[in-house]
């Protein structure tokens, strides 16, 4: 594909729609990781965590076909993402102060980014890298002219989420529901949920969805303890800060 045709242009424009629509879940992720840091914090993290999750991103796309083969991969991702939707839930340590407290946040808000991202870019680097239909210029140009629009929209979601803190909570529930979603498209057990969406009178993109609102109820269930026993709920409260 020659750089300037016609076809170059309609495939890089595929690839930026393409992120737009599924860079929702990653800015959101963004800007829960990143609420708690200070102003000046906040613009480096979504600053880092977006630029090196781009990066990865292009990396991922290039062995996803791969990569979505391995089993056992989807569930440990499924994890992941299940303990970082609750992790966004509790409230952060204000315990430490100081540079090295801040420091130490916004680098484990930009962890809690990469990881996400990581995960949840899986099955969304397939659609790229059809897009990109084998060109890595037109990979790599296409996410990085998405970089602009993922740091907008966590920006975005920021000053929404200071207004509105319930979506917090609609945020972890929206990384339980991925989660159950990558945990039932997991290779290592197809052979199950295939058997069991038949036994169940349902497609397997029905049992997928089914497995996504079970992964909203785990995560906002889990946090909801978790809370509960810090604000004093539980035998070990007071333990935690």
């Amino acid at each position: 594909m020659e750089i300037g045709s016609t076809a170059f242009w309609v495939a890089l424009a595929q690839i930026i729609w393409v992120n737009i629509l599924l860079s929702g879940d990653n800015a959101v992720v963004i800007a829960l990781a990143a609420r708690s840091l200070p102003p000046k914090q906040q613009k480096q993290a979504i600053l880092i965590g977006s630029g090196a999750a781009i990066v990865m991103r292009i990396v991922l796309t290039l062995v996803a076909v791969q990569l979505l083969q391995l089993p056992y991969l989807k569930l440990i991702g499924a994890v992941l993402l299940v303990y970082i939707g609750v992790t966004l839930l509790l409230p952060e340590d204000e315990s430490e102060g100081g540079d090295d407290g801040a420091k130490s946040g916004m680098a484990a808000a930009v962890r809690t980014i990469l990881i996400a991202d990581l995960v949840m870019s899986l099955d969304n680097v397939i659609a790229v890298a059809a897009a990109a239909k084998g060109s890595t210029v037109l990979l790599v140009l296409g996410l990085a002219i998405s970089i602009p629009l993922v740091i907008f929209g966590s920006t975005l979601l920021l000053k929404v989420i200071e207004r509105f803190p319930l979506i917090v909570w609609l945020g972890a529930g929206l990384l339980g529901f991925i989660a159950g979603e990558i945990a039932v498209g997991d290779p290592a057990i197809h052979a199950w949920t295939e058997s069991l969406a038949q036994s169940l009178g349902m497609s397997h993109h029905g049992l997928g969805t089914a497995a996504g609102l079970a992964g909203v109820v785990l995560v906002l269930a889990i946090g909801k303890a978790f809370l509960m026993r810090k604000h004093g709920h539980g035998p070990d409260s007071g333990q935690v800060s």
